[in-house]
């Protein structure tokens, strides 16, 4: 398989800075918080890579950029072949891509029917709009009917799919799914990730997909890779990280997540706080929590390298 989608030495950073006066009069620095650190991945055509990481790990600001909705500070983006910030190529290859936000109560127009909001990514570029909408909810699960009804007539689990049903209608390659189940209850997730399976088979869709829940990444990915404090820690095939997590972070996060086989089991909670994004401390950045970090994770940032088919930024993976 090819790499659809690369991501090279990607950096994205935000200025916090307190406005200009009040650091005149406090005699303040501009404050930048780096919110992804030289994160670099590759996305096989056809596959399924989930990004994962707790709150404020830098993967939504990863999709965003991909998608093209906010620039990077260095690096790149390739789709394709092209590289999206080329203003030449880069919004044909865009046009292939569509991203399925987490809250689908605040992503579909409460004003618009139904068949406006599906039919729109079409409309604005001038393609034919006619029986799009009715076709596009029967293949995700509702009925033609439903054209011309409003956002509010629907659930959360019927909403998810009209906006399933809206980032297929313009045929695209790659869809960028942010947390698209966290919203729903859990009888209602299994339905739409089912659905989202069986789209991908059916139309030969990439996904790249944005979660904190590892139950759901396990029925999903092909690939996974795991982000802590905008670095990318760890990535590898899905079994392969599962069965044998290398890096400190992973392995805190298997052991904190709920197991159906391992009822009524003692866990101790993650250790410590993310530190601030703000001023991260030296070294490894998760040497503050870290229960293996010794003095070369405090003074040296480990670079990524290769043990077997897992690709880990740590110096006691081993």
């Amino acid at each position: 398989m090819s790499a659809l989608i690369r991501v090279e030495n990607l950096i994205r950073d935000f200025d916090v800075s307190k406005p200009w006066l009040n650091r005149v009069i406090e005699r303040l620095p501009k404050a930048r918080l780096r919110a992804v650190a030289d994160v670099s991945f590759e996305i096989e055509e056809r596959t399924v890579y989930a990004l994962v990481g707790e709150s404020g790990s830098g993967k939504s600001t990863i999709g965003r950029i991909i998608a093209g909705l906010i620039g990077a500070s260095e690096g790149r983006v390739v789709i394709n072949g092209a590289d999206i910030a080329d203003r030449d190529h880069g919004k044909g290859v865009q046009s292939e891509l569509q991203m399925i936000f987490q809250d689908p109560y605040a992503s579909l127009n409460p004003r618009w029917k139904v068949r406006d909001i599906i039919a729109e990514p079409v409309a604005v570029r001038g393609g034919k709009t006619e029986g799009l909408a009715e076709r596009l909810l029967e293949q995700v699960g509702l009925s033609a009917s439903d054209v011309t009804k409003f956002p509010h007539e629907f659930s959360g689990g019927q909403r998810q799919r009209i906006c399933i049903a809206r980032a297929l209608a313009s045929s695209p390659k790659i869809i960028i799914c942010d947390e698209p189940t966290s919203a729903l209850d859990v009888s209602v997730q299994s339905q739409v990730l089912n659905l989202m399976t069986d789209l991908k088979e059916e139309m030969g869709l990439t996904y790249l997909f944005i979660s904190h829940d590892l139950t759901v990444v396990r029925h999903m990915a092909d690939r996974i890779g795991v982000l802590y404090l905008g670095s990318l820690v760890e990535e590898a095939p899905r079994d392969r990280l599962f069965d044998a997590p290398k890096h400190p972070y992973t392995q805190m996060l298997f052991d904190a997540a709920p197991r159906m086989d391992a009822f009524g089991r003692e866990v101790d909670p993650p250790k410590g706080e993310i530190p601030d994004a703000i001023n991260p401390p030296p070294g490894c950045p998760f040497n503050p929590r870290c229960p293996m970090a010794t003095d070369i994770c405090r003074q040296s940032h480990p670079e990524p390298r290769m043990i077997g088919e897992t690709r880990v930024r740590c110096h006691h993976a081993e």
